[in-house]
């Protein structure tokens, strides 16, 4: 059986750490961004960690490190 092809949109949008976590940037950062207060802001400039639940199915898609 050949090896299975990377998704590379999804390789794209996600890393795992050294633990194994996925992180993914906050999403909403494009444009509208002035009506944002200060704390919103920070926090969308901040990465994510994926759920546990999702980690599985994510990981699944992405290369091995």
């Amino acid at each position: 059986m050949p090896k299975m092809k990377t998704h590379k949109a999804t390789a794209k949008r996600f890393r795992v750490t050294k633990n194994g976590k996925i992180i993914k940037r906050t999403a909403g950062q494009n444009h509208f961004n002035s009506r944002e207060n200060g704390k919103v802001g920070r926090n969308k400039k901040s990465d994510m960690v994926m759920s546990t639940t999702l980690n599985r199915v994510i990981q699944v898609t992405l290369p091995n490190n």
